[in-house]
């Protein structure tokens, strides 16, 4: 009873069957981005969320602080249901919660400065005075490697790392627990991926940070991440330790997904897993599992069963009926 409680204790986030769907316009259908999704976020950890363009991987962030409003299902952060605050609730507890956008270039108002883009969270939540922000602002700035004399500057004047870093500050203004990392090294040159995936692992040493990391580059992932969850078409495949998962990989799109990650040596060879055929659209999703219209070991029984994420291994889940020990894991849950 005590672990369990411990158990969570650590928990910061729990999403339970997270559905998000899009209307189609002038139609009856609706685009399933986000199809029935649980997990955990546990507090202080990097949990990976990884996946083909267009697999709902970016949804799934924004719904957990709802710049997205859910469909349907539940989103815990701490002892409250998100999914379900009052506007007015909502806007206190954002205070706890932040994100990191993808593309720079965009994420940052041009009209204002510096200064204006990473004091406007404190401002907005009535935080110190004109001063005191202007000084919090300057120690941003120092803590995520920029020259506090920069904060008169437009985002302009900057380049894309630059850019990422004072959207890094922002995020950081309010002191939050959760960040949710939106692809943001995706749009920079790979050198600069490596200084700003390094200034996010130090920043969550100093202050205690918990991240939902989103990526399709599974080299970054692996690094940063504490454990991995792999999505497809709208639906979490399979979830494990960074470790386990990039060694024992369960699930047969996880392992062509691994199998794509370049080799740095020429001389090594990879055995590519070629996956056949396009993503299907998320209007019109296949029956069964979602992914056996491209999978290499699909049997019949795949268009009728809709598996279920169960643990196979201890802590180490997965969504395939052609998992060895999958029907021993159905049978141990119910």
């Amino acid at each position: 009873m005590g672990t369990a409680i411990k158990q969570q204790q650590l928990e910061l986030v729990r999403v339970r069957n997270l559905v998000k769907h899009f209307p189609v316009e002038n139609s009856d259908d609706v685009v399933r981005a986000v199809d029935g999704v649980s997990f955990d976020i546990r507090s202080g950890e990097t949990l990976g969320l990884v996946g083909e363009s267009g697999c709902g991987k970016s949804t799934v962030g924004r719904c957990l602080i709802r710049l997205y409003e859910p469909t349907s299902g539940e989103v815990w952060f701490e002892d409250q249901n998100i999914a379900t605050l009052a506007n007015r609730d909502m806007q206190a507890l954002r205070r706890e919660m932040q994100i990191i956008f993808q593309d720079p270039y965009a994420s940052l108002n041009p009209r204002l400065s510096i200064l204006s883009i990473i004091a406007e969270p404190l401002k907005i939540h009535g935080i110190g005075d004109k001063n005191e922000r202007k000084e919090r602002v300057a120690d941003l700035l120092q803590k995520v490697g920029l020259d506090p004399a920069y904060m008169n500057r437009y985002p302009h004047e900057f380049s894309g790392g630059q850019r990422q870093r004072i959207g890094i500050a922002r995020a950081l203004a309010l002191n939050p627990k959760l960040i949710i990392c939106d692809e943001p090294v995706s749009a920079l040159d790979v050198s600069v991926q490596a200084q700003v995936v390094n200034l996010l692992q130090d920043l969550q040493a100093e202050f205690g940070l918990t991240y939902l990391f989103i990526s399709h580059g599974l080299a970054v992932v692996e690094h940063i991440s504490n454990r991995v969850a792999v999505m497809y078409l709208g639906k979490i495949v399979e979830i494990a330790e960074a470790k386990e998962l990039y060694e024992h990989a369960l699930h047969p799109y996880t392992q062509a997904l691994l199998s794509a990650i370049p080799v740095p040596d020429p001389k090594q060879k990879r055995n590519r897993i070629v996956l056949r055929g396009d993503v299907p659209t998320p209007i019109n999703p296949p029956s069964g599992c979602r992914f056996r219209t491209r999978c290499p070991i699909a049997i019949e029984e795949c268009a009728q069963i809709d598996p279920e994420l169960r643990e196979i291994r201890p802590g180490h889940l997965a969504a395939c009926i052609r998992v060895e020990g999958y029907q021993n894991a159905r049978v141990a849950k119910t």
